[in-house]
C-alpha cells in the first residue's frame, strides 16, 4: 500500500498502515531539502517574481493525494502572504515619501521590470519602485522581527519596531553605499530604531509587590517585565530550514533568556545579541553600532556575567525524547484543567514553582502557595469560581504552551482567557508565565470555541 508520490522525485511514498503520526510528503530528507532549496531558489525577489511564483503554484496544485495537496496550498499560502505583506510595505512607504494615486511615482522610482536584485549581497546605485523595494526588504521581516523581539521583549513592540526599520530604510535607500551587505545594512537600521525606541520607553524591570490578602509563596519575589509578550514558533527557524541552528534559536527566544537581557543596558543588550546570537565579528559588530572594537569587546565582558548570573542553573537538552515527555506532561495538565482536578495539577508542579502573569501583578513562588491560589477558581462550590476549561496545544518561544479557554457559569460559549507557557525540566513544571489572550491570533489559536467539541 502506497500513500502517493514524493512531489520531489515522484517515487511511490511508503504506505503508513498501523503507524501513527503525520503522513509523509516526501519520501526522504534528500528530496524535502532539495524541494525546500528550490523554493528558496524561486525568482520571487521582485513583486511580479512573487506574482509568477503564485501563479506557478496555482498551477501545480492538485487535489490528490491529500499530503501532496496540504502540501501545495501550504505554500501558496504562504507565497500569498508574503505578497501581501510586499504590498503593504509598499504601501507604507508610498505614504511616506508623498506618493499618491494608482501609477504616481516619487522619487527612486524606476519601471517594472527594471531592477534585478540579489537579496544576499550588496545593492549599489540602483532605483528601487516602492514595490521592489518592499520585495526587497520583506525577505528578512521574519529574522528582523526576531531581531527586534530580542531587543524589545515585546511581540507587538517587534512589529512596530520591523515596519520602522522598513520606513528607515526607504529614506536612506539613496545613502545606501552598498559596502555592506543588505542584511547588514538592515540590521544595523532595526538596532539603532530598537536602541531609540529603549531609549523613549526607559523600561526597567521591577521586583513584584505582595498583594493584600494573597500568600504568594515564602521566596522572594520573581522580576516583574510587564512589557514581556510570548513569541510564535511558527515565526522562529524550523528544522527544515536551520536543522543546526535549532537549538541556539530555542535558547534565544526561551522566556527566561528574554527576562535576563531586559536586565542589561540596551547598548549591552545589542551587543550580546550581534555578538552572541547573530554570530556577527566583532568589527561588524562596531559598525552596525558606531562604537570602536575595543568597546564592543568591553561591553560583551560585561554583558555575559549577568546575562549567567540570571539564567536558570539547569538548562533542559532539546531532543526528540525530552519533547515527547514534555507533550505528556502537556497533555495531563490540559486535561486535568478541563476536569477541574487541582490534586493531578499539583502532582504536575515542582515544588519550587513560579508562576507569573505579565502585565498584571499576580505572582506565586512555590506548590502550596500556586495550589492555594487555584483552589478558588476551580471549586466549582466556591463563589470565586471562574467556569469550565479547555485547551489547546500551542508553542512559544520554543517552549509548550496551552491556550485556555473559559465558559463562564451561565453562558455557552468558551471564550479565550490565557496563554500558559510552560518550562518543563525531567518531570515538572518549573515555570509557567501567563499571557492576556489578544495574541492568540498569532498563534493560529481562535478567540472562541462552541460548546460542543
Amino acid at each position: 500500500m502506497v500513500d502517493g508520490v514524493c512531489p520531489g522525485c515522484e517515487k511511490p511514498l511508503a504506505g503508513r498502515t498501523g503507524r501513527k503520526g503525520r503522513s509523509s510528503v516526501y519520501c526522504s530528507a534528500a528530496c524535502r531539502q532539495r524541494a525546500y532549496r528550490e523554493r528558496r531558489a524561486a525568482p520571487s525577489d521582485t513583486a511580479q517574481g512573487l506574482i509568477e511564483e503564485v501563479g506557478r503554484q496555482v498551477r501545480a496544485l492538485v487535489p490528490a493525494p491529500p499530503a501532496v495537496f496540504y502540501s501545495g496550498v501550504s505554500e501558496l499560502a504562504t507565497s500569498v502572504g508574503r505578497l501581501r505583506r510586499i504590498a503593504r510595505t509598499a504601501r507604507d512607504t508610498a505614504k511616506d515619501d508623498g506618493s499618491e494615486g494608482e501609477g504616481s511615482s516619487g522619487p527612486g522610482t524606476a519601471a517594472p521590470g527594471a531592477v534585478d536584485l540579489v537579496t544576499t549581497g550588496p545593492v549599489t546605485e540602483v532605483a528601487l519602485a516602492e514595490s521592489d523595494f518592499a520585495a526587497l526588504v520583506e525577505s528578512y521581516r521574519r529574522e528582523l522581527r526576531v531581531h527586534c523581539y530580542r531587543m524589545s521583549g515585546s511581540y507587538d513592540d517587534a512589529e512596530d519596531l520591523v515596519q520602522e526599520t522598513f520606513l528607515r530604510a526607504w529614506r536612506a535607500r539613496d545613502g545606501f553605499a552598498g559596502r555592506a551587505s543588505v542584511r547588514t545594512w538592515l540590521y544595523r537600521i532595526a538596532t539603532n530604531a530598537c536602541l531609540d525606541f529603549q531609549r523613549r520607553t526607559a523600561r526597567r524591570p521591577q521586583r513584584y509587590e505582595p498583594l493584600p490578602g494573597m500568600n504568594h509563596g515564602g521566596a522572594e519575589p520573581p522580576a516583574r517585565i510587564t512589557w514581556l509578550q510570548p513569541y510564535p514558533d511558527d515565526d522562529l527557524p524550523s528544522t527544515e530550514e536551520q536543522p543546526d541552528a535549532l537549538a541556539v534559536s530555542r535558547e534565544t527566544t526561551e522566556l527566561v533568556f528574554l527576562a535576563a537581557i531586559q536586565h542589561l543596558p540596551p547598548r549591552q543588550r545589542a551587543v550580546l545579541v550581534l555578538r552572541d546570537v547573530l554570530g556577527l565579528a566583532a568589527a561588524e559588530t562596531a559598525a552596525v553600532l558606531d562604537m570602536t572594537v575595543a568597546s564592543v569587546n568591553s561591553a560583551l565582558q560585561r554583558a555575559r556575567p549577568t546575562l549567567r548570573d540570571r539564567l536558570p542553573r539547569r538548562r533542559a537538552e532539546w531532543t526528540a525524547e525530552a519533547d515527547v515527555r514534555e507533550r505528556e506532561i502537556l497533555a495531563r495538565y490540559m486535561a486535568a484543567a478541563e476536569r477541574l482536578d487541582l490534586t493531578e495539577v499539583a502532582t504536575l508542579l515542582s515544588e519550587d514553582i513560579t508562576l507569573t502573569m505579565p502585565p498584571n501583578p499576580f505572582w506565586f513562588v512555590g506548590r502550596e502557595a500556586l495550589v492555594e491560589f487555584l483552589s478558588v477558581s476551580l471549586d466549582p462550590a466556591s463563589p470565586m469560581f471562574l467556569g469550565h476549561w479547555r485547551h489547546l496545544p500551542a508553542r512559544a518561544n520554543g517552549q509548550l504552551a496551552a491556550g485556555g479557554y473559559v465558559r463562564r457559569p451561565g453562558t455557552t460559549v468558551y471564550r479565550a482567557q490565557v496563554l500558559d507557557v510552560l518550562r518543563i525540566e525531567g518531570d515538572r513544571i518549573v515555570e509557567i508565565t501567563s499571557f492576556e489572550p489578544h495574541l492568540f491570533p498569532a498563534f493560529g489559536l481562535p478567540l472562541r470555541l462552541p460548546a460542543d467539541r
